[in-house]
């Protein structure tokens, strides 16, 4: 689940609340927002204090916007390099970078948790599975059966595997529940 905060102060004791046992986290601040870059720290603490040590990104977004930037790159980049956080430029509008963040958080947490597994039953780790959106939607369907390409990770190589997804039930209209009266 993704959760958007907006970095609002006023919201602060709300915001915890969403993001108290989250398994990974997006700092992202504005190139033409000079505050939301300097909120990162703080931001980043607030969110170790809350979850401590999960998969956290800084995000730089609207790099579209060059010509409005308020953010030098050489002062994101030294942010990024002392919190140890990857960083990641993107532009929302442009669709730049946007899934390499998620790619790369999932297999982060993934490989943290299967870490956590393998250490806890003292097995050696499993394969795992992630879904590769980008070529599902390419794929076209087949009769009433979608099929999903996914990629295998095992021991650090990614291997291609096809999977099947079942259709949905499909919700008949006008069926009524036998305890619903109309009055």
């Amino acid at each position: 689940m993704l959760w958007d905060t907006a970095g609002q102060e006023e919201f602060d004791a709300i915001t915890k609340a969403y993001y108290r046992g989250a398994h990974a986290a997006v700092v992202t601040f504005s190139a033409t927002d000079r505050h939301s870059f300097d909120a990162i720290r703080s931001w980043k603490k607030k969110v170790e204090e809350e979850c401590g040590e999960i998969p956290m990104v800084i995000v730089q977004n609207k790099i579209d916007l060059v010509d409005q930037a308020v953010v030098e790159a050489n002062e994101v980049e030294a942010m990024a390099r002392n919190l140890h956080c990857r960083l990641y430029r993107t532009s929302v509008k442009e669709d730049l970078n946007v899934n390499q963040v998620f790619e790369y958080l999932a297999e982060k947490y993934l490989t943290h948790l299967d870490a956590m597994m393998a250490e806890e039953n003292d097995l050696p780790p499993k394969s795992i599975m992630i879904n590769d959106l980008t070529s599902a939607k390419s794929n076209k369907k087949k009769s009433q059966n979608s099929y999903s390409s996914c990629k295998t990770r095992t021991l650090g190589k990614i291997i291609r595997d096809t999977i099947k997804i079942q259709p949905t039930k499909k919700i008949s209209k006008n069926v009524k529940n036998a305890t619903c009266n109309l009055l």
